[in-house]
């Protein structure tokens, strides 16, 4: 088992404390990995392994009935003594009402609860009735390139030659473990989401016109990285002579969002300081998503590059949005309590252009501006501007 350290720092200061930790991510991304590092961590710490449950609800079935009754009275057959017990429960979102279950076991037994799941609803509704300030989220993405190279140490490639294959294959841990060849990554790939699909969204929300759902997830999917608006999908479907109403348009992104297959970058306006509700962009979990469905073809780079320079910003905790300058458009306004980055996000640098420097060119104040590149002879400085490659983008520890 390869640890994921970053997760590990993020849970530690809340082992032994009295809040539930909710750790949520798209299907596949690791979760089930991390509790096994935390099971590590609380053995070293001469937690009894008799103490520490574990259970898995990913396979109830939907056409089971497994209420919250069942889970309580699954869990309590283990705590048997009045000891401290660890209680690790994987993919929660699929008991009915587990909040009152996690609730009552925190308020009346002498636990501490650790929770996965694959839909971002595992984090909203009933819990701020029953958990309010008593939980803490963390997000838990597919690997970063800094994970991706300690997945993949043994191969001895170049760093360059590691990016082009995340580029290629994307970051799910199953698929870095492995040395799967293309067209294997893919199908794998494709059977994650298909997974996500049938489970989180078309079951869960018995989709009956699944054609067309499916034709709205290749419009995203087409669009990745480019403003568009529930609007712009109904006008294409149209051309295409499918009928079907805004709102269940907006649905459907609703759904994708809650089942973290894609995750929406709202507009920030600079200058009036509002987010703005329109023309948002949306990007994927993982790039590899967009290849296991459309295949891989080079010219798509330029989203995929913006695409994993987001995932990283959202890694590192930062909330982030597309920056609207007057008329200009700044890709990424990165914001973290007291920090702020701008990032512009670009295949190759003409040497005769200069967009990318001047939109940031006209931000004035003193927060760091990067243009992050795969071009290798683009690099330096300009104006205070940071002109990166993209793996050296990615590896550094502070931007």
């Amino acid at each position: 088992m390869i640890f994921r350290q970053d997760y590990i720092n993020a849970i530690t200061p809340f082992i032994d404390k009295k809040v539930v930790k909710i750790l949520a991510g798209i299907r596949r991304c690791g979760k089930s990995t991390i509790f096994e590092m935390i099971k590590e961590e609380l053995i070293k710490r001469k937690v009894p392994l008799k103490n520490i449950i574990a259970k898995n609800y990913t396979d109830i079935s939907f056409d089971k009935i497994f209420t919250e009754k069942d889970m309580f009275d699954d869990i309590k057959k283990s705590i048997t003594t009045k000891e401290k017990y660890y209680l690790l429960l994987d993919e929660l979102q699929e008991v009915k009402c587990w909040e009152k279950v996690v609730n009552n076991l925190l308020e009346k037994e002498n636990v501490d609860i650790y929770v996965t799941g694959s839909n971002s609803k595992l984090m909203s509704g009933e819990i701020s009735t029953y958990l309010s300030g008593r939980y803490i989220s963390i997000s838990v993405y597919t690997l970063s390139f800094k994970e991706f190279l300690d997945f993949k140490k043994e191969n001895n490639l170049s760093v360059k030659d590691s990016f082009e294959q995340y580029i290629k294959i994307g970051g799910f841990p199953l698929i870095a473990l492995e040395n799967f060849d293309q067209q294997s990554t893919y199908q794998i790939v494709s059977d994650i989401y298909n997974s996500v699909i049938t489970r989180d969204i078309s079951r869960r929300h018995q989709i009956k016109r699944q054609d067309l759902f499916n034709r709205v997830v290749k419009f995203i999917l087409e669009n990745i990285g480019q403003t568009f608006s529930a609007n712009s999908i109904l006008k294409f479907l149209k051309n295409e002579y499918r009928t079907i109403s805004v709102e269940t348009i907006y649905n459907y992104l609703k759904w994708l969002e809650d089942a973290f297959i894609i995750y929406k970058c709202q507009r920030y306006d600079l200058q009036g300081k509002a987010i703005l509700k329109t023309q948002e962009k949306y990007y994927l979990a993982d790039v590899s998503l967009k290849y296991s469905i459309m295949g891989y073809n080079g010219k798509m780079v330029s989203s995929s590059l913006e695409n994993i320079v987001y995932l990283e910003l959202k890694r590192r905790g930062y909330s982030v949005y597309i920056g609207k300058n007057y008329t200009k458009e700044i890709d990424f306004v990165a914001q973290k309590r007291d920090e702020k980055i701008y990032v512009q996000v670009c295949d190759k640098i003409p040497k005769q252009s200069y967009r990318e420097t001047n939109n940031l060119l006209e931000i004035k104040d003193n927060y760091p501006k990067y243009v992050v590149t795969l071009d290798n002879l683009a690099t330096g400085n300009e104006n205070g501007i940071k002109i990166i490659h993209i793996t050296d983008f990615l590896l550094q520890e502070k931007f």
